[in-house]
């Protein structure tokens, strides 16, 4: 199974934290998309806790509780992602995007046949944050637990180890350490 995968890179941005693993983009992931295709290639890979929406959230939001996977099952959509301003990219039917816990993301644009499956590592239940409504304190521990999420088991859409991630600086050598040493001083 050959996908070209598109590797895109955060640092903390305001009251986003994103994540020093990269956000990957699996084109052509599930060839030709469709619902059963995308749910039943994240179902295999242990990406569970399903859903089917047309599209995602128009606003900018972040998980803290878990890693995410979006499949473009039908459509289109534009997202901008790691914040307000940040990176943008359009995805279509088959494409997947491999999204770690803390990058902000939203949808700008999309096609009126838009439909997304999401899934989540090992089912995983997922939150909500957005940055205009977050607190220090809450975005301080939100981050903390980002920090402390375990590198998913299986890519969604290989079903091997998630290369890209396993093989990610740690923090330390990714020069995310003033972010850390920022999230114990209280504000």
């Amino acid at each position: 199974m050959t996908s070209n995968i598109e590797v895109h890179t955060s640092m903390p941005r305001g009251r986003v934290p994103n994540s020093r693993f990269p956000l990957l983009i699996h084109r052509g992931g599930v060839p030709g998309g469709g619902m059963d295709a995308v749910r039943g290639r994240f179902q295999t890979n242990g990406w569970l806790n399903n859903w089917h929406y047309p599209g995602i959230y128009l606003y900018h939001h972040f998980h803290s509780t878990t890693h995410e996977c979006l499949g473009v099952a039908d459509g289109w959509m534009e997202l901008e992602l790691f914040g307000k301003g940040g990176t943008q990219v359009r995805v279509e039917a088959g494409d997947v995007v491999v999204m770690p816990a803390g990058v902000s993301h939203a949808m700008t644009g999309n096609s009126d046949d838009v439909m997304v499956i999401g899934g989540y590592p090992e089912g995983r239940d997922w939150d909500n944050i957005q940055e205009e409504f977050v607190s220090d304190a809450d975005f301080r521990a939100a981050a903390k637990l980002i920090m402390s999420l375990p590198i998913p088991a299986t890519d969604p859409v290989t079903g091997g180890p998630l290369q890209h991630w396993l093989d990610t600086p740690s923090s330390v050598d990714a020069g995310w350490n003033d972010f850390r040493d920022g999230l114990d001083v209280s504000g």
